[in-house]
């Protein structure tokens, strides 16, 4: 709208002194200015004023004594003077009339028919009628604005554009909208004056006149306009008369720029005005208010605001004449010169004696302007990439300059250099000509020779040096896909690039740069990461490692890179860095799967047993880690050697077939690991390390699952509890002081001081797990003597208690010296010390102890517990040695390559069948065992009657046998409900028919036995089937369910049947104990009373009959006699 550039606008003096109302500023404005301002200023000094305050009253004087001078005051005062009631009544019978005829007819109320043209009748009217006139003619502006539909016309109108009364109308139009401002809103005038010649000064005008209307003004103005304001007349028009508004009151620019991005409506004009406001201000770090505005828009998380700005960047390029008024190619001339500030001043080399200049480069970039740096290459890269610019030669030319300028080496450098390389493989169309091609070459090798410098004077840990590694093996192994993730992680945007730009950098990297071997030698020189953790971010040599381990290029050119490998496990620390876990699952997958199957040699050697054990050493020695190996690096080493076992197991049938067998860790070795330690430490930190806990578990959980016991989790649980917390904290110094040595001469006086052993055994047990671990040796040692007449209950329970708690951190090892120690006293052979792999393989060795413990209660149930542990070991054991003996199986050989397959699938069956076959010989054995404890022996038969009658009567339920018998049917209701095969095995074996109400009352699983009854019942041996119905007649006692009553009534039509089937000898021994099992029956089910009573009835006559067949058969004896 240059048609108003030669008018005088209000100036931010004085729209500010409007603001306040601030009179002596008025009074030291020009003529000129405060003629502009009068309309507002003569109806403040004609109406009554709503402040009443001294101070207002001496401002009003002056105003009045201001105003006396003015010419002009006197026409705004006949213009205030008019009948403004008659004026809107007319005024909106105009309205109407237009409305019914349409907004082209000629007909005015308000103005009858002009005889001149409208200049000359605004010359020649009193102020009434100058009013009618201008209302007339604003008003049918208005109209035809409301029906455009959003066209933009531009309306001629000589009254808006002559010159000479031009001050004049806009006192009009002020006092209009004063004194009508129902009938004319502030901001449909504001609409309506963008299609008049001169509309921005007379809005700024009308603006200044009612200062308090200016933000409600530009937002109705930015509302309403177009989305793109550059593409059309109105909304240059619209931007023009916006940008005016905000030069005269500066302090709404940003504000208004506010409104521009809220409402995602004319980009230009927010453009504009961070050019017109903000062009010389920067933040601390010296970036401008241009880069800050324009990068927020594009980097932004709004997806709507950055595709609304791409567009303005991208249709502002399809206008080939942009002229130096286009604001894009301003903002655009902005940022190049802010560019070129910052760039160091060019350095040619120096051409030697042989030659040819060598291509002019920067280099030396200032420190302060680093950060600025970086932020106009995220620019440019946004802009480029996300809102599609096209650079110019001149642009393309400095950015290339500047990325390759060498900043000084800080962090900030670091992040530029990083920056400056993501941003040359992203737009590698920027480096054009041979010349910018050396100079990138030159920028690369200086990148690569200043990595380590840069590294150790910044002090960082993530490097440029890692990145250039990461994309030449992304490059080598033709990840070209992980490249452009990488670029847009570490520029912070997600640009689309294509991967055929990337062939001539592939090409540069591949063959001039990094080659392979050059990349697997020099990643294993990289030094590791201190303090390795996920609060160091950016890329880091673990990353460059894993993808060099992906890609098996340690393997192909013969590098050893497990040292590297364990020396960064070791340097490690909490929170987990989230690439540990992987870069050990893809070291392990390189150690045990050949890289190809030509070269099955081609793998990376383990962690040595020496090394692993190095970890973990001091934890076996005391509670205290040694700060050389932190908690995570024990658990990382943990992970990596049940990984690894797994794996191998996992892998044993494509490993035998390849004839190879990669060394297995020893159980030794496994043995001196405190895996229960570890995982507990490890469940407390559980927020720290990501997700290790839960893949430890599951490791466990396959080849240990006597470490994953529910009972130790739910122990464990309560000692490590509020409880268990508040009696430490009644731990006393004297507590503390009690040594092994002395807890060992307090059992040595065991038998004639029990007060001793008592209190230092109750000091224990304020104390931690892991404080409790150097007590153990001396506390399983001398389990035998707690077995010797005499000791008190409270400290086996003392034992018992300390002995679990132990159990929830040294666990297997704990339970060698157990076994060991309760190992049965033999005067005359030597005992045998047991080891970890004895018990694993024969469980039943825990059984062998010293008899005495089957009647000591704390005992037995320790002694319980190691037999469900090292069933379940056994089984994993069992398993892993059929995994790893799988290259038993075949021996092939050149002869017999024919029936290979089907001998393979023949033996393998057999040997998973006698793995089952064993394993349930084992369960079964243990069942036998623990329930021939809970007979009574002869002894105690003797000492106490009562125990020889039934087991059901509840009589001496306090005794140590009753709690015996307790606690093994606890564990016997585990092992049924862990594998029901074992109770059916069991009960097909059988047992002594004296323990029926103990097994059927005590384990609650029993139930399940009825699923086999019919099965137990059509066993050809009568052995069986009495016991079976023994068994049966308890369990409808115990479960009177349908399922019962319909086992009863088969046992009852299955003695009906033997009645008439068994010899005289062997109903004897048939119905003598099972006709009593018929009251039971009755007792469940009553109904059965007339079915028993039936086979009551043919049980006497049967035996009736025998006794007269018997007696007939005697009869002719005695005669003869």
């Amino acid at each position: 709208m240059s048609e108003s550039s030669g008018l005088q606008y209000v100036s931010p003096y004085a729209f500010e002194a409007m603001q306040k109302v601030d009179v002596v500023r008025l009074a030291a404005l020009s003529d000129p200015e405060l003629r502009l301002l009068l309309p507002c200023l003569v109806r403040m000094a004609l109406c009554a004023p709503a402040d009443q305050s001294q101070s207002w009253a001496q401002d009003k004087k002056l105003l009045l004594r201001l105003l006396s001078g003015v010419e002009a005051v006197n026409a705004i005062v006949a213009l205030l003077s008019v009948d403004f009631h008659a004026l809107e009544q007319d005024a909106n019978k105009e309205q109407q009339l237009r409305h019914k005829l349409g907004g082209g007819s000629g007909e005015s109320i308000l103005v009858s028919q002009l005889q001149h043209g409208l200049t000359l009748e605004f010359e020649h009217s009193d102020s009434p009628r100058r009013l009618r006139l201008v209302l007339s003619e604003l008003l049918a502006i208005m109209n035809k604005v409301a029906d455009s539909n959003g066209d933009f016309f531009v309306k001629s109108c000589e009254l808006f554009e002559s010159p000479v009364h031009m001050e004049e109308a806009a006192d009009v139009l002020c006092i209009l909208q004063a004194e009508l401002h129902t009938l004319l809103p502030i901001t449909s005038m504001a609409e309506a004056l963008l299609h008049v010649r001169n509309g921005a000064w007379f809005l700024c005008l009308l603006v200044a006149n009612v200062p308090d209307s200016f933000n409600e003004v530009c937002r109705s103005l930015i509302k309403n306009g177009e989305r793109q304001d550059e593409e059309s007349v109105g909304g240059r028009r619209r931007t023009e008369a916006l940008r005016q508004l905000c030069k005269m009151n500066p302090s709404q620019a940003l504000k208004v720029r506010g409104m521009v991005v809220e409402e995602c409506h004319l980009p230009g004009l927010g453009v504009a005005l961070t050019l017109d406001h903000t062009k010389t201000e920067a933040g601390e770090d010296g970036v401008s208010n241009m880069v800050c505005f324009v990068s927020g828009l594009l980097l932004g998380t709004n997806a709507k605001v950055r595709t609304w700005f791409g567009t303005f960047i991208r249709n502002g390029q399809l206008r080939r004449k942009e002229n130096s008024s286009s604001v894009l190619w301003q903002m655009r001339r902005q940022l190049l010169l802010e560019l070129m500030g910052i760039l160091p001043s060019a350095k040619s080399t120096e051409a030697d004696s042989n030659a040819q200049s060598g291509p002019s480069f920067y280099s030396g970039l200032k420190e302060e302007h680093v950060v600025k740096a970086s932020a106009l290459l995220r620019l440019y890269c946004a802009l480029m990439g996300i809102a599609g610019l096209k650079p110019t030669d001149e642009e393309a030319e400095q950015v290339l300059q500047l990325m390759t300028s060498r900043p000084p080496a800080t962090p900030a450098g670091v992040r530029f250099v990083s920056l400056s390389f993501c941003m040359l493989l992203a737009f590698s169309t920027l480096v054009s000509t041979p010349e910018q091609e050396q100079l990138m070459l030159l920028w690369l090798n200086w990148m690569i020779k200043e990595e380590a410098y840069f590294e150790s004077t910044a002090g960082v840990s993530a490097s440029f040096g890692e990145m250039l590694l990461l994309v030449a093996m992304y490059f080598h192994s033709n990840q070209l896909s992980a490249i452009i993730d990488l670029v847009c992680s570490t520029l912070g945007m997600k640009i689309v690039i294509k991967s055929n730009s990337l062939s001539r950098m592939k090409t540069i990297f591949t063959q001039e740069i990094f080659t392979e071997q050059v990349v697997t030698a020099h990643a294993v020189r990289v030094p590791v990461t201190s303090n390795l953790s996920a609060n160091i971010t950016g890329f880091l040599p673990i990353h460059c490692i894993y993808q060099l381990l992906r890609s098996r290029a340690f393997t192909k050119h013969k590098v050893s890179i497990k040292d590297w490998i364990y020396t960064q496990l070791c340097e490690t620390s909490t929170p987990l860095h989230q690439q540990l876990l992987p870069l050990i699952d893809v070291y392990i997958n390189s150690i045990i799967t050949p890289a190809t199957k030509s070269s099955p040699e081609a793998t990376n050697k383990p962690i040595t047993e020496q090394e692993v054990l190095k970890v973990f050493q001091p934890v076996g020695e005391s509670s205290r880690f040694n700060p050389r190996h932190k908690i995570t690096a024990q658990l990382l080493v943990l992970y990596y050697v049940l990984s690894y076992e797994d794996a191998l197991l996992a892998n044993s049938k494509t490993l035998a077939a390849m004839q190879r067998k990669p060394k297995s860790y020893s159980s030794a070795l496994m043995d001196q690991i405190p895996i229960k330690y570890l995982i507990r430490q490890a469940h407390g930190l559980q927020q720290e390390l990501g997700g290790l806990h839960s893949a430890l578990l599951r490791l466990l959980a396959t080849n240990y699952p006597h470490l994953c016991i529910v009972d130790d989790w739910i122990c464990e649980e309560e000692i490590t509890g509020t409880d268990a917390l508040l009696r430490r904290m009644l731990l006393t110094s004297s507590a503390k002081s009690h040594s092994p040595k002395q807890l060992q001469e307090a059992f040595s006086l065991l038998q004639c001081n029990h007060t001793q052993v008592m209190q230092i055994l109750e000091h224990l047990t304020l104390l931690s797990a892991s404080a409790l671990i150097p007590y153990a040796e001396v506390l399983t040692a001398n389990m035998s003597q707690l077995l010797n007449v005499g000791v008190p209950r409270r400290i086996l329970q003392t034992i018992n208690k300390l002995w679990m708690t132990l159990n929830t951190v040294m666990p297997r090892r704990l339970w060698v010296m157990t076994v060991n120690a309760l190992q049965p006293p033999l005067k005359l052979v030597r005992q045998h010390k047991y080891t970890q792999n004895d018990l694993m393989i024969d469980p039943l060795i825990v059984l062998r102890c010293d008899a005495r413990i089957q009647r000591c209660p704390p005992l037995i149930d320790i002694t319980l517990h190691m037999l469900n542990g090292y069933l379940l070991a056994s089984k994993a054991y069992l398993n892993s040695y059929l995994k790893e003996t799988a290259d038993q199986d075949i021996k092939p050989s050149p002869n017999n390559a024919v029936g290979l397959a089907g001998q393979s699938e023949t033996m393998e069956v057999t040997r998973e069948e006698l793995k089952n076959a064993l394993l349930a010989a084992q369960d079964s054995a243990a069942v036998q065992i623990l329930l021939e404890i809970c007979l009574p022996t002869e002894e105690e038969k003797k000492q106490d009657p009562t125990l020889s009658q039934p087991l059901e009567e509840e009589e001496n339920l306090l005794c140590n046998l009753r709690e015996v018998q307790c606690l093994i049917c606890c564990l016997l209701h585990q092992m049924f409900i862990a594998d029901p095969n074992i109770a059916k095995l069991v009960h097909f074996q059988g047992y002594p028919c004296q323990l029926l109400p103990l097994t059927v009352a005590g384990i609650p699983s029993m139930h399940i036995c009825l699923d086999f009854i019919p099965e137990l019942i059509a066993q050809p041996e009568l052995e069986k089937q009495i016991f079976a119905i023994q068994l049966l007649s308890y369990l409808c006692i115990q479960y009177a369910l349908p399922k019962s009553l319909s086992m009863a009534r088969l046992a009852i039509n299955v003695m009906g049947t033997l009645l008439t089937v068994l010899t005289q000898a062997k109903r004897y021994v048939f119905f003598m104990p099972t006709l009593p099992c018929l009251i039971s029956f009755c007792q469940a089910f009553p109904p059965l009373y007339q079915d028993i009573m039936s086979l009551l009835i043919q049980i006497g006559q049967v035996c009736a009959s025998n006794v007269a067949t018997q007696t007939r058969d005697v009869d002719p004896i005695i005669t003869r006699k």
